[in-house]
């Protein structure tokens, strides 16, 4: 007995021939137990009238006979302001040719700090050696806690999937943070690659967008990819999210609006330091002084304000002014970001509050959460749909990029749409759909430069020529635009064209698209299915199917390589619902 809340952790050591027991609980506190056996010169020394800890005593019985055992108090440990959830001992190690524990205990808390305790040579007293973790952040602390084989480094774990590394300076005795993996903790609903193949979008379940990108370092030929930033952290489930531009996307989650982000100057700035691409190869004079600075999230709020370089100084200034604040306002600032500048990979807590993006446009039309967006490769069009069971909340939506306003609207559909996708030339807009039934829609040329597009039914399939039984997820087309192929829950794949030279029905003006391909059957669901974007030497389209979505780098090479013969790679981008993000190199010799 001795903790008052639920215990938490607990973790055994073996030191000088007694048994070390370390415990923790939400009570806030650590314990330190020592167990050793009892002996007639211990009982003697108990007998005596001195001052001592209370003991337990018990027994075991063993092969050689009855064994006493005494449980006694070593020291709590006091330091953290909440929860504690995780204790490790420090490994042993081998000296004079022997195992030896040393007296180093490590542990994690909700307060979002590790504690690395160690016990005073000289006086016994158990002390606190470092202090480490992160301040700032909208996120909970952490989880548990581990040492590193040789003691060198110390990792914790925290509640929103994130691994938090730290290695000592042997020579200087100082630890600092560590560059390590991160990714979703929830499935990866959706991803995109950037127009120039330089970096990935990813939105997820966790209700985060996570950007990934390459970092190339002097002197090192290996290329490893890691989560640059986190441009947007939302309070809804991310659903999808489609590229506008080079530094630009639109994002729909588990509510009616659309909302658009654009990059930060910070981040362009880090994004050049970290990838080593040339600073204006990425932004323009014209563009550099418009965008802001960075973003921050206010108090209460799900929107991405941007932070110019003018609140920055006027925050500064405030700080700078020894009076008190003359209101309850100026003593929170709303500004959290603050801004850094990085060579590499950001750690958990910069990406949480100095890599958002701002926000800079919302787009209201959608009645239910939004479920599907894409946007046309000239970047002037972006269509969306919401989930739906009625014809009239199952439309298409068409959004202009310049203007950001609502252009059209397309009812076919009387389900939700699950997919929709441009063709690469930008004359048609093909849409799948959980009614099990697809819609194609062409788009027609306007004479005035300044009038919106306008798009009409050109083709699509009914209950008697949808050969499809189950949803349709998903859709892609090939890179000249005369074929589509969309994949559903039935197990099968279906190419569709040629869209081109798609011939009218007699009496009405859509075409008849009919199946070009035997029915694939792929053995299990087909929800991601997305055509290379070039052909192999023997001109067959290549396919690949993963589990939720699948994206081809547009641009031929592999980023991030530097070889004579990259122009025979492609890469290739999947997302799965195992929280994973998987990127392939195909050599297009082998395709």
């Amino acid at each position: 007995m001795g903790h008052e809340d639920w215990i938490r952790g607990v973790e055994w050591a073996l030191c000088d021939g007694n048994l070390l027991l370390a415990s923790c609980s939400q009570d806030c506190l650590i314990r330190i137990w020592r167990i050793f056996i009892m002996t007639e010169s211990t009982s003697k020394l108990c007998d005596g009238d001195i001052i001592k800890l209370k003991e337990d005593i018990f027994h075991v019985q063993s092969d050689k006979g009855l064994v006493t055992y005494a449980v006694t108090l070593e020291t709590v440990l006091a330091g953290h302001e909440n929860w504690v959830y995780g204790v490790h001992w420090q490994p042993p190690f081998q000296k004079d040719g022997r195992l030896e524990q040393p007296l180093s205990l490590l542990s994690a808390s909700m307060d979002k700090t590790m504690i690395l305790w160690a016990s005073d040579e000289d006086s016994d007293v158990w002390l606190e050696q470092v202090r480490v973790g992160e301040v700032g952040g909208n996120t909970l602390g952490f989880y548990g806690c581990q040492f590193s084989p040789d003691g060198s480094m110390i990792l914790a774990h925290a509640f929103h999937g994130a691994l938090h590394l730290w290695s000592q300076n042997k020579s200087k005795g100082e630890w600092k943070p560590e560059v390590i993996l991160s990714g979703h903790f929830g499935s990866v609903q959706d991803l995109i690659w950037d127009p120039e193949g330089e970096f990935i979008l990813s939105v997820g379940s966790d209700q985060t967008t996570r950007l990934f990108a390459p970092w190339r370092r002097a002197r090192h030929e290996q290329v490893t990819w890691h989560e640059i930033a986190r441009p947007q952290i939302h309070g809804y489930d991310m659903q999808c999210l489609a590229i506008i531009g080079r530094f630009q996307f639109v994002s729909g989650a588990d509510e009616k609006v659309l909302r658009v982000f654009t990059a930060t100057k910070n981040f362009v700035e880090n994004f050049s330091s970290i990838t080593c691409t040339p600073l204006e190869n990425l932004l323009s004079n014209s563009v550099n002084d418009e965008i802001p600075e960075g973003a921050s999230v206010p108090a209460l709020g799900l929107s991405n304000k941007a932070v110019f370089q003018g609140d920055l100084a006027a925050n500064a200034s405030k700080m700078d002014q020894s009076a008190l604040p003359l209101n309850a306002a100026d003593q929170y600032p709303q500004t959290y970001f603050q801004p850094i500048n990085l060579t590499e990979p950001p750690s958990e807590d910069h990406l949480l509050q100095n890599t958002l993006w701002a926000e800079v446009q919302k787009l209201y039309g959608h009645g239910y959460e939004i479920f599907c967006v894409a946007c046309n490769n000239a970047s002037t069009v972006v269509a969306s749909a919401c989930k739906a069971s009625r014809v009239e909340h199952a439309a298409i939506i068409l959004w202009s990029t310049s203007k950001w306003k609502q252009i059209l609207v397309l009812p076919f559909h009387s389900l939700t749409v699950t997919q929709l996708a441009f063709s690469p030339d930008d004359r048609f807009l093909l849409a799948v759909s959980r009614d099990r039934t697809w819609s194609l829609w062409k788009h027609h040329e306007v004479a005035e430069a300044d009038s919106d597009p306008f798009f009409s039914l050109f083709a699509h399939t009914d209950k008697n020529t949808s050969i499809h039984s189950r949803i349709i997820w998903t859709c892609d087309w090939t890179f000249d635009s005369k074929y589509f192929v969309t994949g559903s829950r039935d197990k099968k794949l279906i190419v569709w064209g040629n869209v081109s030279s798609a011939g009218r029905t007699e009496g009405s003006s859509q075409g008849v698209i009919r199946p070009c391909s035997s029915v694939l059957d792929v053995g299990d669901a087909a929800t991601a299915v997305s055509f290379s974007p070039v052909t192999s030497l023997d001109e067959r389209q290549c396919h690949t199917l993963t589990v939720k979505r699948l994206r081809w780098r547009r641009s031929v090479g592999r980023a991030g390589y530097d070889d004579e013969n990259d122009s025979n790679w492609l890469q290739l981008a999947s997302c799965s619902t195992d929280h994973s993000i998987n990127i392939c190199n195909v050599n297009r010799l082998s395709l």
